[in-house]
């Protein structure tokens, strides 16, 4: 297995590199430990001088952000593959990348020591981790919690006098989302999606299953989603935007987790006659509202319903899509949504994998480079069709994927084993890090092509007007590449088997 170097080149000011501690599970890949004592950190990673290139790399053979710098040339490699970028062919800006404090991540942090817990927040949100700038929070509870709870389970408390944050919120969420505030170099974009009301305001009387909002609580319900806004924000967690329903047709069917039920119609008026206004009244305005929160393949007959009402449509903002039905459905559906509105922005709001395991499987693959290369996919297939972003799901479960109190396990970038006092960082993270930490809030996409088959990149002009190039290697060889952007120079250089690479010049 070809490891890290013990010299790589780096330009990192003023947190240095530090290296990856892999160990393998018997998967395709390592993952990287860390412990009290030490943790990976892949540097602030500069820009390189002028007449110069940076590539980063991460690969299936172990390399965890590599970086080397290597100068531009006059000629091109006329036997490699090529990338063609075009500056001038400017799409949409980048709104940023990140992912959800649910409570199972909450409770897995908070049992590790303060140093660990440290560790584990700086990797994902300080500069010298992989800069997570958009943050995914529950409203109340979801699958992805111990039990199933609301913030008012006193039945028939319509004036909703008995609502209140939980144990959760102060110990498993707030608290962390207040530190990864502080470190991160940007404004935290902080968004919440509840999963369902208290389960008396519902048809069925249960959390989960089929059932939708009974009408005399649509008001209700409204005011209880400003309440959540109200004591986040007075909690110090100034929230950025909201969808007002997670997965709002799975709750027409028989659906195993948390869930209410939401035709595009019932959503339209709900949204139009009391979401909209009552967020409205209390100030909230300003919140980004995103709606439909699932899967591309009922995208357009969700959506379509609720832009075509103007008073519905006034308060929709963005697009907000789950990655679960995408090996199915044609990215193109992408475009024809920022085709119905192009001022209205789309967003990947959730995205995991071990979802789909049945039997004996593991739901947790501990070094799987297979699940980081579709992540990788998915990542530049949606930035290539208009998404802004892309919010990853669990930032961390045990190693058994869970706690989850609908037994539906899963896995995540950063697997935490509390029992050894250590947590492993996934392929799946150095993954998401290849755009998190490089493409940032304010940069535009590009267009860009490749002349294989077996590569995939999206291109993006940087707030500061310098160019970041993120490919993906799906080959099991190593391939020469050039990259041109019309200019009279040529970066050459070389991709390892199954590898992503960002490159900065």
């Amino acid at each position: 297995m070809r490891l890290p170097s013990s010299a790589p080149l780096y330009c990192t000011t003023p947190a240095r590199q530090e290296l990856c501690s892999p160990r393998s599970f018997g998967y395709d890949s390592v993952v990287c430990v860390c412990n009290a004592t030490y943790c990976d950190q892949p540097g602030i990673i500069n820009f390189p001088e002028e007449g110069s290139f940076t590539v980063v790399t991460s690969s299936r053979d172990g390399l965890r952000f590599n970086v080397e710098t290597f100068p531009v040339s006059s000629e091109d490699d006329l036997d490699a593959e090529e990338i063609t970028v075009n500056r001038e062919d400017v799409y949409h800006t980048i709104l940023g990348f990140g992912g959800a404090f649910t409570d199972s991540t909450g409770l897995n942090v908070v049992a590790l020591s303060s140093q660990l817990q440290e560790h584990f927040l700086r990797s994902y949100f300080a500069p010298e981790g992989i800069g997570y700038t958009i943050g995914r929070i529950p409203i109340a509870g979801c699958d992805c919690s111990t039990r199933t709870y609301s913030y008012d389970d006193v039945e028939g408390d319509d004036d909703l006098v008995h609502w209140n944050l939980t144990e959760e919120d102060h110990k498993y969420k707030i608290p962390l989302i207040l530190r990864a505030k502080e470190m991160s170099a940007y404004p935290l974009k902080m968004f919440g999606s509840p999963w369902s009301s208290p389960a008396w305001m519902k048809t069925n009387g249960m959390f989960n299953g089929s059932g939708t909002l009974i009408y005399e609580y649509w008001q209700a319900w409204a005011n209880y989603i400003v309440k959540f806004v109200d004591a986040y924000e007075a909690a110090g967690v100034k929230m950025w935007g909201l969808t007002p329903q997670n997965e709002p047709l799975g709750g027409l069917t028989d659906w195993k987790i948390n869930a209410i039920g939401w035709s595009a119609e019932s959503m339209r008026d709900w949204l139009r006659d009391n979401l909209g206004p009552t967020l409205e009244a209390a100030g909230y305005r300003r919140l980004k509202m995103m709606v439909h929160d699932f899967n591309r393949d009922s995208l357009i007959s969700y959506i379509e319903p609720m832009l075509a009402d103007p008073e519905c449509a006034k308060y929709i903002d963005g697009t907000a899509v789950h990655w679960y039905s995408d090996n199915i459905i044609s990215p193109e559906i992408l475009d024809k949504i920022h085709a119905l509105s192009p001022e209205r922005f789309i967003l990947y709001t959730e995205a995991c994998q071990g979802w789909d395991v049945e039997g004996s499987e593991l739901s947790v693959n501990l070094g799987s480079w297979l699940r980081a290369e579709q992540y990788v996919h998915s990542m530049l297939d949606a930035v290539n069709h208009y998404s802004t972003g892309w919010v990853d799901w669990n930032m961390a479960l045990d190693t058994l994927g869970g706690p989850n109190w609908a037994n539906i396990f899963l896995d995540a970038p950063v697997i935490i084993d509390a029992e050894a006092k250590e947590f492993y960082k996934q392929p799946m993270f150095y993954a998401i890090g290849h755009l998190s930490k490089f493409v940032v809030p304010g940069a535009k996409r590009i267009s860009s092509s490749t002349s294989s088959n077996w590569l995939e990149a999206a291109a993006f002009i940087d707030p500061s007007g310098r160019t970041v190039v993120v490919v993906l290697n799906k080959d099991d060889d190593e391939e020469q590449l050039t990259v041109t952007d019309g200019s009279s120079y040529f970066l050459n250089f070389k991709i390892p088997p199954k590898a992503i690479q960002t490159i900065l010049y």
